[in-house]
């Protein structure tokens, strides 16, 4: 043997690190397995709740854990010029829709459903132009609160363009 093994294994070993316990025993490998929880179970178990003081994520009043908050009455516009507001309209409506719709109270000139550039899906929103005030008068008391396309369709004279910002 060599003068410079004893013959017995160093309790600590030779790269002078040492572990400082607090006086806990390491638990055995059996017992980390059932604690441990991979990534993704981490990742349901916040989301989904464990009960474990995880954050509970708010929830909507569509699920009704929540009171439901009243609905929003649309603004009422006065009806001043022959240009109309079509609100609450379904995504499935058409132009040509419309176009029927409101040909059935008077002349219409145009019929415009706004939607997005990016996938050109409905708004949910139009803006009708009568031939006159008063066809757009007799619209607005005839068609609002009617049903179309299975929702209540919200008819009011525009604002004019001079309240919008540039």
């Amino acid at each position: 043997m060599n003068s410079y093994s004893s013959g017995r294994r160093s309790r600590h070993p030779r790269s002078g690190a040492r572990r400082r316990g607090n006086g806990r025993s390491r638990p055995q490998r059996s017992e980390t397995k059932a604690q441990k929880q991979t990534f993704w179970q981490r990742v349901a178990a916040f989301f989904l709740g464990n009960g474990k003081g995880t954050t509970k994520i708010a929830t909507g009043a569509r699920n009704g854990t929540e009171p439901s908050r009243p609905a929003r009455k649309p603004e009422r516009v006065e009806v001043t010029s022959p240009r109309l507001y079509v609100g609450n309209l379904s995504f499935d409506a058409t132009e040509s829709d419309l176009f029927e719709l409101f040909n059935g109270v008077g002349h219409v000139q145009n019929a415009e459903v706004v939607s997005y550039r990016h996938n050109q899906r409905s708004k949910g929103f139009a803006f009708v132009q009568m031939q006159t005030v008063e066809e757009a008068k007799r619209a607005v008391q005839e068609l609002h609160d009617k049903e179309f396309l299975g929702r209540r369709l919200v008819v009011s004279g525009a604002k004019s363009s001079e309240h919008q910002p540039r």
